[in-house]
């Protein structure tokens, strides 16, 4: 017997016959002698349709009543689901975050986990009932209702997972688990049997939308195994693991490739190289809450003027040429401004990297066997990225996936 915190987001609870699906679905693992905890999301749509509400009535309302409001989303949810495994024959009791000890600090519309308080779930579990239980919310200690903020569902299912000491942490989803690429690029792409938290984190910050960077570091954390699965079809799904748990015999040098077509480049030629540019530069960018991604600074041989390039998001690119051409060139005394909306960072990812030499170089070779040029490069203990023009991004993704055997044929099926 296991014990089983499963997590369904909106998707997968968005309609009165998806909600009957999840509780025969639930009432499977119960027949099958597991104990399980149920976490859903609201309905899709419905979160959004609640903030319009609000938005019509007042556009700055306080994050308290905002709290108050969306929190219900997850409400109509839990009582459903628990109406529906009802119907089946299954026992189960529904509860909202605060109802079920979730007890959070008062930073509303983003609060964070404090403690759970797990007694009355124990309770519930060892008397055979299914427990259902409200994710995205959680109560402080005045006793107002919190929510997580984006991505809280998956929070929730995790912390309940630890809390609980559960033996695995299932995040139902629309996807059968965690590919090695976006299919919809590359087609020979696979789904991964095994990662680690660091790799999906890496992922994740490159544009995986598989799961909420929260839930992965909070996994990581606290040891919880998380496993991605299908709402819609059966199948083992992706699990994932803490680093000490990843027992391969050759473990994969590469375990995905990520992209993105959302970066712009921009760069500042001849700027005088004194103490402090790069902070000069990028000082105002900051305070306008823009967020640098990769940088390169290249100093002259003489050492008296420097090139400063760095990227950005694309949505972001016009507001950062206006503050470098108006504040940042002026007040540094000089400098020529060139940007390039047309790129794609294509970055691979794997622990394997650790203690195998030779991928970059690998990489490199591939790239100019395409006959792809590479404008930066940026590296980390488990990733490589490079910025290239957008028009080769998706050559790209499909030539490091042949060649770093990430292809469906290249790797024996079970």
């Amino acid at each position: 017997m296991a014990l089983y915190v499963q997590k369904f987001g909106g998707t997968s609870v968005g309609s009165v016959e998806r909600i009957k699906a999840v509780a025969e679905k639930v009432k499977r693992d119960r027949d099958a002698g597991h104990q399980v905890v149920v976490v859903v999301s609201a309905m899709s749509g419905e979160t959004n349709r609640l903030i319009e509400l609000a938005s019509q009535i007042n556009e700055d309302p306080t994050p308290r009543e905002m709290d108050m409001l969306v929190s219900t989303g997850e409400q109509v949810t839990i009582s459903l689901l628990a109406m529906a495994l009802h119907q089946l024959g299954v026992p189960a009791t529904s509860y909202t975050g605060a109802q079920v000890g979730i007890r959070t600090d008062s930073a509303h519309t983003k609060a964070r986990i404090q403690r759970i308080e797990t007694d009355e779930i124990q309770d519930d579990l060892n008397n055979g009932q299914v427990v259902v239980v409200a994710g995205f919310q959680g109560v402080d200690e005045e006793g107002n209702i919190t929510t997580l903020g984006r991505g809280g569902s998956d929070t929730t299912g995790v912390a309940l997972a630890a809390a609980l000491n559960a033996d695995e942490c299932q995040i139902y989803t629309d996807v059968d688990g965690v590919y090695t690429t976006d299919p919809r690029v590359c087609s020979k792409a696979q789904r991964l049997e095994k990662i680690t938290v660091e790799e999906m984190l890496e992922l994740a910050s490159l544009g995986s939308k598989v799961l909420q960077i929260r839930a992965v570091e909070f996994a990581g954390k606290y040891n919880v195994p998380l496993r991605v699965l299908s709402s819609f079809e059966e199948g083992p799904g992706t699990l994932i693991v803490a680093d000490e748990e990843f027992e391969s015999m050759e473990e994969p040098l590469i375990s995905g490739i990520a992209f993105t077509a959302n970066e712009a480049k921009l760069t500042l030629l001849n700027t005088p190289d004194v103490p402090g540019v790069a902070s000069r530069i990028l000082g105002p960018i900051a305070d306008a809450n823009i967020e640098v991604d990769m940088i390169v600074q290249n100093v002259a041989p003489a050492g008296d003027y420097t090139d400063f390039t760095f990227t950005v998001a694309k949505g972001d690119y016009k507001q950062t040429m206006r503050i470098l051409q108006n504040d940042v060139i002026p007040a540094l005394g000089g400098g020529e401004l060139r940007g390039d909306e047309n790129i794609a960072k294509v970055s691979l990812v794997g622990v394997g990297m650790r203690s195998h030499a030779g991928v970059a170089s690998r990489m490199f070779r591939v790239l100019s066997e395409e006959n792809i040029n590479i404008r930066m490069v940026s590296t980390s203990e488990i990733k490589i990225s490079v910025v290239i023009d957008e028009k080769a991004m998706e050559l790209a993704v499909r030539a490091l996936h042949t060649a770093f055997g990430l292809d469906k044929d290249s790797i024996q099926s079970e």
